[in-house]
């Protein structure tokens, strides 16, 4: 009996855990951020005492995580309406998982710091030498422009609505930026089909009239290729 005593208490431990992760949401951002930071650990092949500083800063958010879904949980059955005392408990809890982050990211700073800051600068290198930054960079620019052209206008959002359209500026500046970077003719009517369709889906789901796509279109032709002939420049 005393065995499977301690095997129960361990089933019922597994299920407090699978019960926070199916009904807490920060739980689940927890455990997806410590899968994260252990592939890191293994990417970059920290120390052993590194290692235990992060394995003790991953444990120390889950327990308080948990604690404060336990007492979260006992609160809400010892009082069926607004307590002030019940508020102040829940309160120093959730600051106690709040303490227990911002420590995990201080050690996530002293440990992995350096290390990400050497391979971004060896990736950003390697980036400049090709033309997909240039790319990436004409995109986010067609995307602030669209974003300037509806507050301007105030009208609709950047997902819907409004002048220009949002999707064919994008579409239209991938295909800009598709013809310039494979100089090919078959792989720039490609890309200007594909824009096409993209416009002719938002004016047949109402999204957009056609004056509206044809200004988004022009505006993402126009900054691709500006930022195209500055790059090569």
């Amino acid at each position: 009996m005393r065995s499977r005593s301690l095997l129960w208490s361990f089933n019922y431990a597994i299920e407090g855990v699978v019960h926070a992760l199916r009904t807490q949401r920060n739980m689940r951002l927890h455990a997806a951020a410590a899968a994260l930071v252990l592939g890191a650990s293994l990417f970059f092949r920290i120390g052993r005492l590194e290692f235990i500083a992060v394995i003790f800063a991953i444990t120390f958010v889950f327990v308080t995580e948990l604690v404060n879904t336990a007492l979260e949980a006992a609160v809400d059955v010892a009082t069926q309406s607004y307590d002030p005392v019940a508020k102040i408990a829940k309160d120093v809890a959730a600051g106690a998982v709040f303490v227990a982050a911002i420590n995990a990211v201080i050690v996530g700073y002293v440990v992995f710091f350096a290390r990400i800051g050497d391979v971004t600068d060896l990736l950003l290198t390697r980036v400049r030498q090709t033309p997909a930054h240039i790319t990436i960079v004409a995109l986010l620019l067609t995307s602030i422009a669209v974003l300037v052209g509806k507050a301007i206008t105030r009208s609709g959002t950047y997902m819907r609505g409004g002048w220009p359209s949002g999707h064919t500026a994008t579409a239209a500046a991938a295909a800009t930026a598709l013809a310039y970077i494979t100089g090919s003719a078959g792989a720039a009517a490609l890309g200007v089909f594909l824009a096409f369709l993209v416009g002719q889906s938002r004016v047949e789901n109402g999204a957009h009239t056609w004056p509206q796509v044809l200004v988004g279109a022009l505006l993402g032709f126009l900054v691709a290729t500006a930022v195209f002939q500055v790059s090569w420049s």
